[in-house]
């Protein structure tokens, strides 16, 4: 039967020898045999009882408790509480990546990011409002989640949608009408790039424009002004009058 040295058992699992000893001093892990000299040898059991610690570890778990859960609990059912725990973190963990995505879009759409957008991205983070997924049947959920564009995305299709709205912002701040030949190409492009995300479903696409005009403390979108949101529907208009 195969043994290892805690020199081995050290470096196979990136622990000191202090860690090591401390662990057979409280007896929760103690090696399988023991030479004349005081020689620690762990065997393969004692290897899959240093994992189960180590995993429970993790999860924060107190020494103490550990030592009561380690024949309690298989090596199995100690592993899917570990992935559980790395799914929870997973989940924190792109929530920081989408924060800190919209913050980096948000800077692109504006020309300072302004403390109260970043105080409200938190707030909702820690405390999620409904969101505007949650205004569509069950079917729909699907195809939207993927098709719309997000601030928290770094996708071709949400950069485009960015643009237009940089576009948009800079007509308002120069007085160009959207009845203008400037108006009639966002109008134009916007509408392109909506056919694309909704692959031609018009009632749907109707039925996401009117959720978008709610308020975005109820639904969860990055607010719009209402300037920019009248401009789309003024150049629209438009363009649909000189088709």
């Amino acid at each position: 039967m195969k043994q290892w040295t805690t020199g081995e058992v050290c470096k196979q699992r990136d622990i000191s020898i202090r860690t090591l000893r401390y662990y057979d001093q409280i007896n929760l892990l103690t090696p399988s045999f023991k030479d004349a000299n005081g020689r620690r040898y762990y065997s393969e059991d004692d290897l899959f009882k240093l994992e189960k610690i180590l995993l429970l570890k993790s999860l924060s778990l107190p020494l103490e408790n550990i030592r009561d859960l380690l024949d309690k609990l298989s090596y199995k059912q100690i592993l899917v509480s570990h992935h559980n725990y790395l799914q929870e973190q997973l989940s924190k963990l792109q929530s920081s990546i989408s924060n800190t995505t919209s913050l980096i879009n948000m800077m692109d759409l504006e020309d300072s990011l302004s403390w109260e957008h970043v105080v409200k991205l938190v707030q909702n983070s820690q405390n999620p409002p409904k969101k505007w997924i949650d205004y569509f049947q069950e079917d729909e959920k699907s195809f939207l989640q993927g098709a719309i564009p997000s601030i928290s995305n770094n996708d071709k299709t949400t950069h485009q949608y960015i643009l237009l709205i940089q576009r948009i912002e800079w007509c308002i701040k120069h007085n160009i009408k959207a009845e203008s030949d400037e108006g009639l190409q966002i109008a134009s492009a916007l509408m392109e790039l909506s056919n694309d995300t909704f692959q031609g479903d018009t009632e749907l696409m109707e039925q996401f424009w009117e959720v978008r005009k709610l308020p975005a403390e109820e639904t969860g979108f990055y607010p719009i002004s209402e300037e920019v949101l009248e401009f789309v529907e003024r150049s629209i208009a438009y363009a649909e009058t000189l088709a």
